[in-house]
């Protein structure tokens, strides 16, 4: 049964179809709201885009949103705003086919598909829609780049970035479920001292002052990251890397 299609009126055929679908298939909420904005929604948008929250003011592009649903999934879950600007004001869904075209969304552009809920929201007669991502146990996921490659995305602060290589490592021998085992040689002592020295290092640095390839430095460092000797710091342009404090 279709249910909850308040605001949806004026959705005919194809368009309908398509949403009675996808509500079957989804928890759907219709939260009524007055006077002027709901504290929980009002809670959510002080906060300001974050790592696990992304404010959109509408939705025009399904692979777009594919990547936002993959990166929420391979990082720590979050939350799509839709018809919020980033600046926080309330603009309302401006198109009833928004809703539908985040659920092409994950059904065609993400691999494997992202599971999301929604919920919609009525402020002062504008509509939110809060799509919910939960962190995922079967990445990486992967999703269009703007040129059609699929790729993995993760969230760092209010950002989607394309996963680096180490990333990728780690999560497969993760998956693999297999003991680690590394031989503190003297790169290893080299990377160590390096670090007791200096906050961070990159691996373009550690390739250089431990004169190994790029590819020796990648599976060096993601043993030590699985064994959580090094982490990991991403940022839009550079990864760095550090030495975490242990009491062996």
């Amino acid at each position: 049964m279709l249910r909850n299609l308040s605001g949806f009126e004026n959705l005919t055929g194809l368009n309908l179809w398509y949403l009675s679908n996808f509500l079957t298939k989804r928890h759907w909420c219709l939260v009524q709201t007055r006077l002027p904005m709901t504290n929980y929604l009002k809670n959510l948008i002080v906060q300001g885009e974050h790592q696990q929250l992304d404010f959109k003011f509408g939705i025009t592009d399904s692979k777009k949103i594919a990547r936002s649903l993959v990166a929420f999934a391979n990082t720590d879950g979050g939350k799509l705003l839709v018809g919020v600007k980033d600046n926080g004001a309330i603009a309302g869904v401006r198109s009833e086919e928004e809703i539908y075209m985040i659920d092409a969304a994950s059904e065609l552009y993400t691999k494997p598909k992202v599971p999301f809920s929604v919920k919609q929201h009525i402020v002062e007669g504008k509509k939110v829609l809060e799509v919910s991502i939960d962190k995922s146990l079967e990445k990486p996921h992967a999703a269009p780049t703007p040129t059609g490659e699929y790729k993995v995305y993760i969230r760092v602060n209010d950002q989607n970035l394309l996963a680096n290589s180490v990333l990728l490592n780690v999560w497969k021998k993760q998956g693999e479920h297999k003991n680690i085992l590394i031989r503190f040689s003297e790169i290893e002592r080299i990377l160590f001292e390096y670090l007791s020295q200096n906050k961070e290092i990159t691996l373009s640095k550690f390739c250089k002052i431990a004169v190994i390839s790029k590819i020796k430095a990648q599976r060096i460092i993601t043993d030590l990251i699985i064994l959580k000797l090094i982490a990991m710091r991403i940022t839009e342009k550079t990864i760095f890397y550090s030495a975490i404090e242990t009491n062996l």
